[in-house]
C-alpha cells in the first residue's frame, strides 16, 4: 500500500509570502478538537495567553506560566496538521533580558513544537527580537494595545486615535521589523494609523481590532462562536454556541428530574437468562 501523503504544515515563510497576495486567516486554539475543527480554514493558529481569561477564569491575561502554555500548545500541534501554530509567551518570561527570553523561548519551541513564539511590545523589545531571531527563533511581534501590559496603559483603550500621537507606534512597528519579527499583531490601534503601518511595513501585519486593512485578522475563537459573552465592539460573532449549550443542558436536567431520560435507547439492556 502507499503511504497516505502527509499534509505539510505552513511556515514562516509561508506567512510572510501571503502579504499584497490575500488576507492572512488566523484565530486562537487551546485544545486539540478545537485545532481539529479550525485546521483546514486558516493559516496559522496562536494559542493565546487570552486562555487565561477564556479557560481559566483570570481577569488578566497575566495569569498562567509558561508550563501550561506549553501543554495547551502540545495539544493544539497534536490537533492540527496544516496551520502553523503560535506559542504566545507569558508575562514575565521575556521582560527582564534577551537571554531569559531566548532561554524560555527555546525551551518552549522544543517542548511544544510550535513553528514561532509571539510577544508583546515595540522598540523596547526590538533588542530581544534580535536576539531570539538571531537565535532560529521565529518571532512574531504584538504592537498598540498590550494586553499583558493594561495596567499601565490605563486599561482597554484605542491607540493612535490622533495623529499627534502615532510618532511612537510607527516606531514600534518599524522597529521589530528590522529586528527581525516575521510578522506583527496590531491591537487595538485606530483605523487611519494600522492603515499606514500595514502599507510602509514590508512584513504582514495581523488587525485584532484595528480595522480591515491589515494583511490578516485574528479573534479570539470563543468570542467569534458565542461561548461567552463579550463586550469587544470589533468581535463579530458569528454563531451563539453558548445559547445553544445553555439550551441543552436546561432541556437535560429537565429531563432528569422529570425522570424522562436515559431512555430505553440510550441504556444497556440485560441480557435475559437461557
Amino acid at each position: 500500500m502507499y503511504a497516505e501523503a502527509k499534509v505539510r504544515r505552513n511556515t514562516v515563510r509561508d506567512i510572510a509570502k501571503l502579504k499584497g497576495k490575500r488576507p492572512i486567516v488566523s484565530l486562537t486554539a487551546y485544545t486539540a478538537p478545537m485545532a481539529n475543527w479550525l485546521d483546514d480554514h486558516v493559516d496559522f493558529l496562536l494559542v493565546g495567553d487570552s486562555l487565561d481569561m477564556v479557560l481559566y477564569g483570570f481577569e488578566s491575561t497575566t495569569g498562567l506560566p509558561l508550563d501550561i502554555m506549553i501543554e495547551h500548545t502540545k495539544a493544539v500541534v497534536r490537533g492540527s496538521r496544516k496551520a502553523m501554530v503560535i506559542l504566545d509567551m507569558p508575562f514575565g518570561t521575556y521582560e527582564e533580558s534577551p537571554e531569559i527570553a531566548f532561554r524560555n523561548a527555546a525551551r518552549a519551541v522544543q517542548e511544544s513544537s510550535c513553528s514561532a513564539i509571539k510577544m508583546e511590545g515595540g522598540a523596547e523589545m526590538a533588542e530581544t527580537i534580535h536576539f531570539l531571531t538571531e537565535r532560529k527563533i521565529a518571532v512574531m511581534a504584538h504592537i498598540g494595545l498590550k494586553p499583558q501590559a493594561v495596567n499601565v496603559m490605563g486599561g482597554f483603550v484605542t491607540q493612535g486615535r490622533t495623529e499627534d500621537s502615532w510618532g511612537p507606534i510607527l516606531d514600534d512597528a518599524f522597529a521589530v521589523q528590522e529586528a527581525g519579527a516575521f510578522a506583527v499583531v496590531l491591537e487595538g490601534i485606530a483605523e487611519p494609523l494600522a492603515r499606514k503601518i500595514t502599507e510602509e511595513l514590508d512584513i504582514p501585519t495581523i488587525g485584532i481590532g484595528a480595522s480591515v486593512h491589515c494583511d490578516g485578522q485574528i479573534l479570539v475563537t470563543e468570542d467569534m462562536l458565542g461561548l461567552f459573552p463579550s463586550n469587544a465592539k470589533f468581535v463579530k460573532r458569528y454563531a451563539e454556541i453558548g445559547k445553544t449549550i445553555d439550551e441543552a443542558v436546561r432541556t437535560y436536567a429537565e429531563e432528569v428530574k422529570n425522570r424522562k431520560f436515559p431512555g430505553p435507547e440510550h441504556t444497556y439492556a440485560m441480557k435475559s437468562k437461557s
